[in-house]
């Protein structure tokens, strides 16, 4: 059974930093795509970053500069860097990865989410 659980969120004044981490486990053959949404209150749930297994990078327009993704394969985690964080950063943020195990394919799996909060 394949699990992903996050940690690092909070609660962090405007201009503030966080980073967040994802590790991937259980019984696994292999890890694709790893990748961070988001969902503010009462909006559908966004894409912010994602990264592929080469390590290739894609950011929504509006956390461009600010955040960084990265990913450790040895640990089958993923990483979110937050930086200069803005009130609108404030949202469950959920890890998302697509793994395939000895009973399915690639399939994607999802977090349990974890709370950002930008405030003064």
């Amino acid at each position: 059974q394949v699990q992903l659980v996050e940690s690092g969120g909070g609660l962090v004044q405007p201009g503030g930093s966080l980073r967040l981490s994802c590790a991937a486990s259980g019984s696994m053959l292999r890890v694709s795509g790893m990748g961070w949404y988001r969902q503010i209150a009462g909006k559908q749930r966004e894409l912010v970053a994602s990264i592929t297994s080469g390590g290739f990078t894609n950011y929504v327009d509006s956390v461009k500069g600010r955040f960084t993704i990265s990913r450790d394969n040895t640990k089958n985690t993923v990483y979110l860097q937050m930086n200069s964080l803005k009130p609108e950063d404030k949202a469950v943020y959920y890890c998302n990865a697509n793994i395939a195990t000895v009973t399915s394919g690639l399939r994607p799996y999802w977090g349990q989410g974890t709370q950002v909060t930008v405030s003064s």
